[in-house]
């Protein structure tokens, strides 16, 4: 990643990231540490956290590693206690924990819909809410991983696309309700990144060149574009953005880009 930030910009600060061990939110995980942050990431699979872990500490950084499921609030609750306990305080939460597949609607189970929307919408309420305390003391920042899947419509993706429209409907009410308490709450809404997994999983390969011609700055996103994007949101160059879900897409989504 070619550095575009100080390297101390987040010096002194504390970020508690779900999903930080793997894909677009391990890369903004690592970002952060890069940048000055220590580290708590929170994930279902430890050995997803340990290699992260390993990762951030082979640079010189300062990783706590917590195994919990953002769907289960007191396993939340402990992540969050742990954190401070180890670190002293939380400044940055990245909401970041997601599932995804593809699947016909009328294919999809009730149960297959319920786990997306419980690991993306109520994942990213319950780790929000059980850092409240934590971000009122250090008037700190929440940043919640979207997608552009719900702004027109993407086929096969309904269950995610219900997810994420709950998420950013997440980000507005927040920021509203706790800016009076110094809490800034934003999104980041990433289009078709390829060094991801889930575009090698989810995407068929004749329908790379059909999605590249749909994308204005002409290729596909990087995970470090979305670094970048959350370093920003992070920083003291956006104290006073808040409520904004921000788009990092190439434009993509304004001429209608999909799966399909």
């Amino acid at each position: 990643m070619t550095k575009v930030f100080n390297n101390n910009i987040l010096q002194g600060k504390v970020a508690f990231v779900t999903g930080g061990g793997t894909g677009i939110t391990g890369g903004v995980a690592r970002a952060f540490a890069e940048h000055g942050a220590k580290l708590a990431i929170t994930s279902r699979k430890q050995e997803n956290l340990d290699a992260m872990k390993a990762a951030v500490e082979g640079f010189g950084g300062e990783c706590f590693t917590v195994a919990a499921d953002v769907r289960d609030y007191e396993a939340v609750e402990r992540a969050i206690a742990a954190t401070v306990e180890h670190f002293g305080k939380i400044d940055i939460v990245v909401n970041g924990a997601a599932g995804n597949f593809l699947c016909q609607a009328e294919e999809l189970s009730a149960n297959g819909f319920g786990t997306v929307v419980d690991i993306d919408t109520k994942g990213t309420f319950n780790v929000s809410r059980a850092a409240f305390e934590e971000l009122k003391r250090s008037r700190g920042q929440i940043i919640n991983i979207s997608a552009t899947l719900h702004y027109l419509a993407t086929p096969m993706q309904i269950h995610v696309s219900a997810a994420k429209a709950g998420v950013d409907a997440i980000t507005r009410n927040l920021s509203v309700e706790w800016g009076r308490h110094g809490i800034r709450v934003n999104g980041i809404a990433p289009g078709p990144i390829e060094d991801t997994e889930g575009m090698k999983r989810l995407l068929m390969p004749e329908l790379r060149e059909k999605m590249m011609r749909k994308i204005p700055v002409g290729r596909f996103g990087r995970i470090e574009d979305i670094e970048n994007a959350a370093l920003f949101l992070a920083s003291d160059a956006a104290t006073y953005v808040n409520g904004v879900t921000l788009v990092v897409d190439g434009g993509s989504w304004l001429l209608g880009t999909s799966l399909t």
